[in-house]
Order: C-alpha cells, then structure tokens, then sequence
C-alpha cells in the first residue's frame, strides 16, 4: 500500500500534459445550453465583422425605413425554451465604405442612436408579440452573454435588450470600449404625467448633475460644468383645423345675413387659394399641409440652473441654426386618398360624355322619356335641381357694363388650339358643364336645351348677347360655336339698329307736317347725312382693315386727302377724292365712296361658298349670288359718289389691275389741261384690260343694271333676321357628338388658360411644363377637329391620356401657386422647395403615363432646407398666433415659443467628460484614443439624452466607467 502511494514525478508530469490537452479540447457535448448560446452569437458576430458594411448589403442587408444610409441584418438565435431575434445595424458613406462618425441631430437615425450616441449597434428581443424582455433577471443574463460573445470576437458594439412595457420604449445595454472602460446604457419613458420640475430646463440639469454628484449636494449653490446642445421642433396647424375653425365662425355670421351672395363670398374668403383663378370653379386643397421647423442650439458650456432659466426664456432667433421641412398633402402621391376635384378629373368626366354621345342624333335624346338610351342614363346619373339650373342661366347670361378682356389668360399657344377665349359666352358655357351634375351627358343636355333657349330668347327680344363681341370680324380659329355666337350677336346687333331707325321713321312721320315739301326732305336727308359721316368715315376704315384672304372681294385701300384739299361740292356716299385720279369724261375728282360693310361669315358659310364656286367654274364668268350683290353694291355707291363716271372709271378704283395705263406721245400741245396741284393729265390715257373689254362681259352688265345709291340707301347684303333664325337653329339642332367635340377642345383650352393665369414667380420650369401641355392638348385634339373620327375609341383613350398628363401639371401648378404665395419675400426659399419637389414628382408629360409610374410617386418628401438669417421672419410668419382653441391646452408651457407655438418636440443632450491624463490606468489613454473621444484627451463619462413634451418625457442614459 506504502508503495502505491508513493510520488512519482514522471506520473505527475504527464497528467499534467493530458490536462493541457484537455483544456484546449473544447468538447460540446458536456457544454451547457448557456455556452452553446454564446458560442451562437459569437460566431454570428464574427462572420458579420469578416464580411463588413459593403459586403454585408451587397448579400442582402435591408434598408431601415427612412433612413438612406442605415442598414441592418438579421439572424435567429434559439435558446432552450426561447427564440430570439439579433439585428445588427450599422451606417455606410454612399460610395459603400463605413461612417466614420454620426452626427448628435441626424434626422434619418434610429431612435437608439439618438438616444445614446452610438453608430453601429445589435440589438437583440425575444421573438414574441411584445417584443420586449419583462423579466429582469433574463434581460440581465441575454445583456451578459451578448458581452461576452462580443469580448471573445474582440468587437467594441454596444449592445442592447428591451425591457418593460413596449409603451415605455426602454431599453438596457453595455459596450466594451477596451481594457479599461466598459460603457453602460439605460433609457426609459414617461408616457404622462411628467412632474412639472421636469418641463423645465432647471429641472432637466439638475437631474442630469444627480447623475455624477452626490444626492446631498445643493445644485443652486454649486456650479457644475456641462457640456449642453438643443434641438426644438415647431410645427404649425393643419390648415385644415384652421379653416374648419374659420369656416364655423363664418357660418354663424352668415345666419344673421339674409342675402345669400354675401354668405358665399364671406365662406370663401377662408379659403388658401381665395385669390387664385381657379378659386372660381373649385377649392383645391393646399398642397403644403404645414411646415416643420428644426432650431438647434449648438454646444455650449452651462454651469448654473440660472443659465437654463435664461436659455428656456429665450427667442428662437437666437439659435445658430434653422432648419425646415415643409409637409404635403398626401394626395398629391396618391389621388386614391380622396375624391379629386379638379380641372383634370372633371374634364375626365367631359370625355366619358363625349363617349356617350355617338349614341343618339339629338340633345333632346338624352332627356326626353321616350328614347330607351336616357332611361337606362336615369339610374346612373345624377341632375341638380332646377335652383342650380337657374343659378348656372344667370351667371352665365348676366348683363355686364363692359365686354371682357378675350386675351385674358391666353397663352401664345392658346390659338392654336381651336376652341374659343376664356371669357367667351361659349367657354364660360363649358367650364360650367364641368360642374353641373359631375359632367355627365344627361346634365350637359339639360344645360344646352336651357342655354340654347335663352340664346333664342336673346334673339327674338333683341338683347345683346353677354360676353360675346357685337361688332369686328368673325375669327375663323375659333370652334365653329363660338363663331356661330359671334355671328349672332352681330345680327342682334344689326337688327336693333333696323327697329331703331323704323322707330325713327315711325316718329318723324307723325311728327312732320304734311305740308312739308320734297325739298325740305332731302335737306333732312343731307343733314342726316352729314351728322353721320364720321360712322361712315369708321365703317371705311373697318372695312379696309378687313383681311382680304376672309373677303369675297377686291377692296383697295385709298389716300385721302385733307379737308382744305377737299371739293366744296358735297356728294352723297363720298369718303373723299382718291389722290390725284381725276374721272374720264369729266374734269373732276375721282372719289372713294363709302361701301357696305362686306358679308360676315362663319366657317361652314365659307366652306359653302366655295363649294359653290367650285360648281359653277370660273367665278368671273358665273359668279355666285353673293359676289354679285358685293359688285352692284359697290357700283352703286360708287355711282352716287360719282355721278359722272363711266364703267372704266369704276374699273381704275375698284380693280386697278384691269386697267392698262400708257404714256401718249410728246407733242407741243397738251392733251388737256393740267389740274392744279396735280401732277397727272387729264384725262388719263389707258384703257380696259381684255377681260374686261370682252363682249358680254357681267361686270359691264352689272354696271348698267346699278343704281346710283349710297350704302346707307341700299339693300343690306345679307339679311340679319334670316342669318340670325339660322345660326339659332343650328344650336337648336346641332348633333350630340359635334357638340361634345368642340366641348372638350374649348374646356381643355379653358381650364389651361385659367392655370396659366396662375402667379407662380419665376419658376421656369412651371414656364417650361405650360407650354408643353398646351403643345400636347394641340396634338391629341387634332383629331377632334376632323369631320368624322376615324377611330372613336383610340380618340377617347387618348383623350383620358391627355386627362392624366393635365393632372400632373394641375398639381404643379397648384404647388408652385402655394409656394410662391407663401415665400413671396423669400424667392430662394421658395425656388429651392419647388426644385426639390419637381425632381421627385417628375410627372411624364407624353403619352405613356402608366400606374407604375403613379405608384411610385404615392409616399413623396421634400428635403429639408436651411434658413438663412434674412430669411427667417419670412419663415416665422408662417407660423400664425394660435387661436384660443388650438392653445387651450398650453397652460404648462416648456418655453421657447415662437410666436405662440409651443415645440411639439423638445431634444436635449447633456454631456460631461472627465481628462483620462490623470490616470486611472496605463491603457486608459489608448483606449480614449480607440473610441475617438475628444481627440485622446477626454473621455465622456455621462451623456443624457432628453425628448419630448409636456405630455411625455424619455431619457436616455449612459455612463461610462473603469472596471
């Protein structure tokens, strides 16, 4: 036994090799659960720090949502009786290398950067609904393994767990920042009830100073040096609070006022775009719900409770730094969020009409019970009552003092477009329809048989038409209606002229006695005649500045001479002598006379009379019945002006060219004499051309057959009651699918013109877009203005294309109209938003618009700006007083108003660092210099991050310390 027990050293020296092996043996079948969990999160860890930032999202590392340049990366973890979830975050540069840093304000960075002031980070939860850890214990011993997997890899991540209820978003972490240093973490919220010492600056100091002194000391007695920064977030009021508050207020006002216009424009006047053009048709919703404004107070040194008094008690304009954001609408990414009412969904609806309108001969088809087509429209359709019908009639035909400005809103590719101008009776017609009963075909017709008889009514009782011109000459570019409505206020025109002067004749005849002789007449008559030479005197002048391409006939223009030059002779129907032309058989003055005004005529008139032309051949020899009612027209005023003139005469003024002048031989003697002052001969040595020389000739005839009248005395050439009965019967008749067609061509030109009315600065690129659109309605309406559509569906699916691309460009106006209007002393500002918000709107203006390319534009935010000094009134006027309802709730108010806002947000960060050179640790220095705190110097030993309001409260602390 002795022996068995006796040392023997060569035993002893190979137990302890087999001991060696053994522990450098790392045998997983005897490890425990623990270890094998570690072991997990280690080798996770390790592999994510091989790959790196760049290899890490090129495998698939996810985005975090509203952030650019955060990503993260997920691996599942399962324990014995739980399963967890480690996410790893961390930042790249775009150029796909690792940030450097993060900024203390980033707004893109997650909540547990801001919190803590970390940048790359894991975070680790159990896989449940809640998501967070409610046994301390646990939390405790997952934060544990966590450092220890990181402390074997040798990564300086901070690491965190959350803890307690999900509403109070608190979270415990640690982080090894080397040998020495071990950084711990720890935040939590108050989600109501926040003590009142903690809505204030004081407070918030003092319980950061409690962080690192003892609880005993006195904080007003004592000084104690922190590092402070501050970022206060405003934000205004919905602006549809404010008019939903304003519109209330009105409404009770508008009870004690019994006239209805007044109640209306009191309503409207609440209204952002009250003073905008298209405030008349509809209101659109401000494109810009708000604004958001970031103030930061940079860092500063604070060593008393008092200079927190000071700093809570001070102006936003005192911060260094001014950031805003302006907030959207949400629809203008995605239209589906509400029912759009605008110029681009109503001339939609005008389109799905004219779709519908193939389908019967007759307006009348579509109202009347007795066509089977209006009553399937009666179950899908909606008409206004008779009091809208009524209210639509008297707008559009109230009477004004003066005719509109008919190039209002026009843009210089306007005409091209063949519609009519945006005062005209016809368009103020159409953009009427847009509103009338959602713009279906059933509420159009009623509209059109309703305007169409008060157009009759105007005509039969001789009263002007309103917004249309009485006089001037018909302007072919426009749509055929409107130039049939020109027509017609024309010969309403005419015709109360004609009731006058029978009124007149009517009237001297009872007057005059009967005794009065012939010769007493004809000095009325000349005496009338010479009061009215100046009207004659300006239809002269009308009619030469006529355009002779849209005449029937040559009309020359002629020089008068002045008044002391004129002969003293008078003569009926003379505009004055013609130069030096003298007349052929008589030593005297050739004179102009004053001629009938020429024809006036619609499109489908002249397109008439040169079928007609083109019937009968050559319109000299068989002229048609209205060139030779002009012909005797001018022959007989020129007569009566000329009493001694013969055919050739007629020929040298009327149709210079069909006259051949030539020079007589020179002889001794004169061939006549020589009219004083003039330089011609007399008479004039020329004769006819052969044309008019040949036998048989009509003009010749015609000169025989003329009689010697001046224009006041003739028959008019043309007939304004027969004219006027047929332009109204046109209206009456005119077939469903026409009228659509110059609907939709003149309520696209409408609704371009009043957005290009819109006050939007110097905006080029609105400018730029404007044209385009008007250059793309020209091409895509081209088809309308064909006699009959070759396609009908392609035409109407074109024409919903064109309804998308209006869209776009409605919504940019609207946003530059909103923008300019609110920065009118800020031109910088408002250009830089509007070209942020342009680039990412980016609407397509061609064709081929598509739902991908909409989708895409459904979540859009501008970036932020900065304000510069001159700027920021400008900015804080756009944050109004509150009213007495918004600031009900301001009785504990945090400080920092601006203009009576208090912050919706409140961001504050207290730090305090300690210098590492008075040695706690040889390797205190390396680490300080590892973690790139105050340049190797000083070390942050507590950080305290505070946000939010007097309603809530979260903190977030960390403090590092020497282990």
């Amino acid at each position: 036994m002795a022996s068995s027990s006796k040392f023997n050293p060569l035993e002893e020296e190979d137990d302890d090799d087999v001991e060696e092996e053994v522990q450098h043996f790392d045998d997983f079948t005897l490890a425990s659960s623990w270890e094998r969990f570690i072991s997990d999160i280690e080798a996770t860890c390790r592999q994510w720090l091989a790959n790196g930032p760049k290899n890490l999202v090129e495998k698939g590392a996810v985005a975090v949502e509203d952030s650019k340049n955060l990503f993260t990366v997920k691996h599942e973890l399962k324990d014995v009786s739980k399963s967890y979830c480690m996410e790893f975050y961390f930042l790249i540069d775009n150029d796909g290398s690792q940030q450097a840093g993060i900024d203390n304000w980033n707004s893109n960075s997650h909540d547990l950067q801001l919190c803590f002031g970390v940048k790359d980070f894991l975070l680790i939860a159990p896989q449940s609904a809640s998501g967070v850890l409610l046994d301390t214990p646990e939390s405790s011993k997952l934060l544990s393994a966590v450092a220890i997997a990181l402390s074997n890899c040798g990564s300086l991540w901070p690491a965190f767990v959350p803890v307690h209820d999900p509403s109070r978003k608190a979270y415990i972490g640690i982080q090894n920042m080397g040998t020495v240093f071990t950084r711990r973490f720890e935040a939590d919220r108050i989600g109501s009830q926040v003590p009142v010492k903690l809505m204030h600056l004081e407070g918030l100091y003092e319980l950061f100073v409690s962080k690192f002194v003892y609880s005993g000391v006195d904080f007003s007695m004592h000084n104690f040096k922190v590092h402070f920064m501050m970022r206060l977030t405003y934000q205004t009021f919905p602006y549809d609070e404010e008019d939903d508050e304003n519109d209330m207020d009105d409404l009770m006002g508008d009870k004690a006022d019994t006239a209805e216009n007044n109640g209306s424009e009191s309503r409207n006047k609440v209204l952002w775009d009250d003073d905008c053009p298209w405030s008349e048709w509809y209101s659109a919703e401000d494109p810009l719900r708000g604004f958001e404004l970031v103030v930061t107070w940079a860092d500063r040194t604070v060593e008393s409770t008092l200079e927190m008094a000071e700093l809570e008690n001070a102006s936003p304009h005192d911060a260094e730094k001014w950031i805003m954001h302006p907030i959207l609408s949400p629809y203008l990414g995605d239209p589906s969020l509400g029912k759009r009412i605008d110029f681009a969904s109503q001339l939609l609806c005008l389109v799905e009409a004219l779709d519908t309108s193939f389908t019967a001969q007759f307006m009348e088809d579509f109202v009347s019970v007795e066509n089977p087509s209006s009553e399937n429209l009666k179950t899908s359709v909606v008409i206004p009552p008779p009091s809208v019908l009524d209210r639509v009639i008297k707008d559009l035909f109230r009477e004004g003092s003066k005719l509109p400005d008919f190039t209002k809103g026009e843009h210089k590719f306007s005409r091209a477009l063949k519609a009519a101008p945006l005062e005209s009776l016809f368009t103020q017609f159409c953009l009427h329809s847009l509103w009338f009963g959602n713009c279906n075909i059933r509420a159009i017709a009623f509209l059109w048989i309703e305007f169409v008889r008060e157009v009759r009514w105007c005509w039969e009782e001789t009263q002007p038409l309103p917004k249309m011109p009485f006089d001037g000459s018909i302007d072919l570019s426009t749509c055929l209606i409107n130039q049939k409505l020109h027509l017609l206020a024309i010969c309403i025109e005419k015709k109360r002229e004609m009731n006058e002067e029978f009124l007149d004749c009517i009237g001297s005849d009872d007057s005059s006695d009967a005794s009065v002789s012939m010769e007493e007449h004809h000095k009325v008559d000349r005496r009338r005649n010479t009061s009215s030479e100046a009207d004659l005197q300006r239809k002269r002048d009308s009619s030469i500045a006529e355009d002779t391409s849209n005449r029937p006939r040559v009309e020359r223009k002629t020089e008068r001479t002045n008044s002391e030059n004129q002969s003293p002779t008078f003569r009926r129907g003379s505009a004055g002598p013609v130069g030096t032309m003298m007349l052929l058989k008589s030593h005297q003055r050739l004179h102009a006379p004053f001629t009938q005004d020429p024809p006036l005529m619609t499109e489908d008139m002249h397109e008439e009379r040169l079928q007609a032309v083109e019937a009968f051949g050559d319109s000299l020899n068989v002229p048609g019945q209205l060139e030779k009612d002009i012909l005797l027209s001018d022959m007989s005023a020129f007569k009566a002006a000329n009493p001694e003139a013969v055919f050739e005469d007629f020929i040298r003024w009327h149709s210079p060219g069909d006259w051949e002048s030539f020079e007589p031989k020179t002889t001794e003697t004169s061939a006549g004499p020589i009219t004083e002052g003039s330089k011609d001969k007399w008479p004039p040595c020329g004769r006819l051309s052969q044309r008019m020389s040949d036998q048989g000739n009509l003009w010749r005839k015609s000169w025989n057959d003329a009689p010697a009248l001046q224009a006041d005395d003739q028959k008019p050439l043309v007939d304004p009651n027969r004219e006027g009965e047929k332009i109204v019967h046109y209206l009456e008749t005119v077939r469903p699918d026409q009228l659509l067609e110059q609907m939709v061509c003149t309520a696209f030109r409408g609704s371009a013109d009043t957005l290009n009315l819109t006050n939007f600065g110097n905006m080029r690129q609105m400018t730029s877009k404007l044209e385009q659109l008007y250059l793309i309605i020209k091409s895509t309406l081209g088809a309308l203005q064909r006699n009959n559509l070759p396609d009908k569906g392609k035409t109407v699916k074109d024409l919903k294309r064109l309804c998308v691309v209006f869209e776009n460009v409605e919504k940019l106006v609207t946003v530059a109209a909103s923008i300019h209007r609110k920065f009118l002393d800020a031109s910088r500002l408002a250009q830089v938003i509007f070209s942020d918000f342009y680039t990412i709107y980016s609407p397509t203006m061609g064709m081929n618009s598509n739902d991908e390319e909409n989708k895409s534009r459904t979540e859009m935010e501008v970036s932020r700006q900065e304000v510069n000094l001159r700027e920021r009134q400008v900015v804080s006027n756009l944050f109004a007083p509150p009213s007495a309802n918004q600031s009900w709730r301001k009785v504990l108010s945090m400080g920092n108003l601006l203009n009576g806002h208090e912050p919706i947000l409140r961001e504050i960060i207290f730090s305090t660092g300690d210098d590492v050179n008075n040695g706690i640790h040889y390797a205190a220095a390396a680490d300080v210099a590892a973690t790139n705190y105050r340049k190797g110097e000083e070390i942050e030993t507590h950080r305290m991050y505070v946000s939010g309001t007097s309603n809530d409260l979260r903190v977030g602390l960390s403090v590092t310390s020497c282990d």
